[in-house]
């Protein structure tokens, strides 16, 4: 209830108005999925550096930007399956990127702990969006959860911006775990 009322209001007020120029600038959506994939890339290379603040923010910055392509291929009739097979893959290799960022800051540090933390959010993070995928391509959409990309994104920008990133990496770790359990049920239940 919560997530959809979020997203009228984010589509009235922040995707329709730059859509709406895009379009006029004959911005295509994918221009925009691997403009959002660059800008991502770039945050990772920051995260890499140890310039966790900045990340943090550009990382606040990159989920809504993440919309814009969906939005505008919907806007000018562009959607294709193409187009989402790009998007989904930008979004893996974006959210690896800020992980191995991360992962390199921590092992610079020394910090054992939140490099092991890095590599397991990673992989139960990626088990969400499989099993999601995997649900799809057997004909039963699962976009259940409590920690989709979105929250992952906004959780690990937390963690970067206070330098709790132990936390925020735990916390997206046991979550997306357990995300990926329910999601796992649901498709089961499904399918048999």
């Amino acid at each position: 209830m919560i997530r959809n009322r979020t997203r009228v209001i984010s589509a009235r007020y922040f995707e329709e108005p730059i859509v709406k120029v895009l379009q006029v600038l004959r911005v295509t959506p994918t221009m925009v999925t691997v403009f959002g994939l660059i800008f991502t890339l770039g945050i990772g290379y920051l995260a890499a550096i140890d310039e966790l603040v900045i990340a943090g923010i550009l990382m606040l910055v990159s989920g809504p930007i993440d919309m814009l392509d969906g939005a505008l291929a919907r806007r000018t009739g562009k959607e294709s399956r193409f187009g989402a097979l790009l998007d989904s893959l930008c979004d893996r290799l974006g959210e690896g990127a800020v992980l191995l960022g991360l992962l390199i800051c921590s092992y610079d540090k020394g910090l054992i702990m939140e490099v092991v933390l890095v590599f397991i959010a990673m992989v139960a993070s990626f088990m969400v969006s499989y099993i999601r995928a995997r649900g799809e391509g057997l004909g039963v959409k699962a976009e259940i959860g409590l920690m989709t990309r979105p929250e992952r994104l906004i959780v690990l920008a937390a963690g970067m911006l206070t330098g709790y990133l132990a936390i925020s990496l735990i916390l997206i770790t046991v979550l997306s775990g357990v995300t990926a359990g329910q999601r796992f049920v649901y498709i089961s239940q499904r399918t048999k």
